[in-house]
């Protein structure tokens, strides 16, 4: 909170000394009838003070008052802000190869050595084949199942640890526990070890996750503001180093020793099955790929999947649980068609996901609310005209999902948690990957997120056991937990939920 409101009280200050001395010039030369709706702007700064700590909540604001589609100047970067399906559509669709590069971000450039990442990283020859390589064989359906086993053995072993603080009577950090459950799925792909293997490592995974996730959806005053960008203005500095070194040290020591192994292997050892590392590390050694990858771009290419797979499946799986501690009927709902459906006599398996359409809907629900994405950005590639206003070259997308989900135009009520709206002809099936520009939890298009389907499966397994095993009691309080949001780039929730876990179906013995 201190680094958010130093940067505020900087912007300020800067806005206002420099007031006085451009006003009158940048009035004369903003052609303002060529562009969408904006409000009024301050100098050097433009509508950075209007953003706040929580940027999709006060572009909503913005989007209630001056319309869906509007135009804002950050610092000096051209913005546009959709925040409604239709003009989304626009953007995303319809002038899609317009927008499909993301806008540099210092933080990003920073922890991924100048930008070398897939998710960050412009479109181009290397993004293309990194995406082709996540369709066919890093996040497919034949590594998927392949690692099926690793995922049930996680979330048993998550359970386990649940029945002992049931039995204990003790209450659980769920955000946390979560956490660490979806850390050793994506630790066991990526590298074929637990992280909790070692506390202190697997303390250090997560804290690495967090705190890339937060640096990286902060709006970095240096980011907007061109004689600013050399300038540590909010303190960040420090914090990207350790990330970025702790990070580095533990890929560094990870990679030797799968290159240690691999020559072991290739000398006649044991051939287990290839973790993800090991199919980056087969393409880096091919002279005949499209691509030849550096161990940079390895790092960066982890760093991505650790941050992205690890805290957006446990980050929503949290909201779930939030939404149905508060909605005791739904949760009760939830359990009458897993019991119905499954029994009370084994786990609710992945496979069995397809036969509890009420518990997809609850995750669907948790997505419109609380999209662990609340914030689509990308950068225009080159002029164009979008819905008869100009759009230069270089001006920064932004697509309020985030407000997009809360649409009364499109959602009946929409500000309720109902997941019966997505049991309805026409939402039940309603896509989760992009096609129904209303409901964009994983973005759309080419650059949608390409681990969908594996944090569906992370997501709706976990939250399905969690409801089939146990009753959750709030620990303080009234029983309820709160719903403020926090800030990051994967919308976490501003206080964790801590609660006591009551067994109600015992699948195995609690070791």
């Amino acid at each position: 909170m201190g680094e958010d409101l130093l940067g505020y009280v900087i912007i300020f200050i800067v806005g206002l000394v420099s007031a006085t001395l451009i006003r009158a010039i940048l009035t004369r030369t903003t052609k303002q009838n060529r562009l969408p709706p904006r409000p009024p702007s301050l100098p050097i700064i433009g509508h950075l003070h209007l953003l706040g700590p929580l940027p999709h909540q006060a572009l909503h604001k913005l989007s209630n008052r001056y319309g869906p589609y509007i135009h804002l100047s950050l610092g000096s970067i051209p913005c546009v802000v959709a925040s409604s399906p239709e003009i989304a559509k626009e953007f995303l669709k319809t002038h899609e190869t317009s927008f499909s590069n993301r806008p540099q971000r210092i933080a990003v450039d920073y922890l991924t050595s100048g930008s070398t990442d897939f998710i960050f990283g412009p479109s181009g020859p290397y993004w293309k084949f990194m995406k082709k390589l996540c369709m066919s064989e890093l996040l497919g359906g034949r590594i998927l199942n392949q690692f099926l086993p690793v995922r049930r053995e996680e979330i048993e072993r998550f359970l386990k640890l649940l029945l002992k603080k049931a039995d204990a009577c003790k209450a659980v950090d769920v955000g946390g526990e979560l956490m660490r459950l979806t850390n050793n799925i994506v630790s066991r792909m990526i590298m074929s070890q637990r992280c909790s293997e070692n506390d202190n490592e697997a303390d250090e995974v997560r804290k690495v996750v967090k705190e890339t996730a937060e640096l990286t959806g902060k709006f970095n005053i240096s980011d907007y503001i061109g004689f600013c960008r050399n300038m540590d203005l909010q303190r960040l500095g420090r914090r990207l180093k350790k990330v970025r070194e702790n990070f580095q040290n533990m890929m560094d020591q990870i990679i030797e020793e799968h290159e240690e192994a691999r020559k072991y292997e290739k000398r006649g050892g044991n051939n287990g099955v290839k973790d993800l590392l090991d199919i980056l590390l087969d393409i880096s050694e091919d002279e005949s790929s499209e691509v030849r990858l550096t161990k940079q771009d390895i790092k960066a290419f982890i760093l991505d999947i650790f941050a992205a797979g690890t805290d957006t499946s446990a980050v929503t799986t949290e909201w779930a649980m939030a939404e149905l501690i508060n909605h005791p009927n739904t949760m009760n709902k939830a359990r009458q068609e897993i019991d119905t459906v499954i029994g009370k006599t084994r786990l609710v398996e992945e496979s069995d996901i397809a036969g509890l359409p009420y518990l997809q809907a609850i995750v669907k629900e948790t997505l419109r609310l609380h999209p662990t994405g609340p914030l689509i950005v990308r950068e225009s590639s080159e002029n164009c005209n979008i819905n008869g206003y100009d759009i230069p070259k270089k001006t920064q997308l932004l697509v309020n999902v985030w407000a997009i989900g809360r649409d009364p135009n499109h959602w009946e009520d929409p500000l309720e948690f109902k997941p019966e709206r997505f049991m309805e002809i026409g939402k039940n099936q309603m896509d989760v990957r992009g096609q129904h520009f209303e409901f964009l939890p994983f973005g759309s298009g080419r650059r949608g997120c390409p681990g969908t389907s594996l944090g569906l499966h992370i997501v709706q397994t976990s939250l399905a056991v969690m409801v089939q095993c146990f009753d959750w009691k709030v620990e303080e309080g009234d029983g309820t937990v709160d719903m403020e949001e926090g800030p990051g780039l994967t919308l976490p929730r501003a206080n964790p939920i801590f609660c006591v876990p009551v067994a109600r179906l015992r699948p195995f013995t609690s070791k």
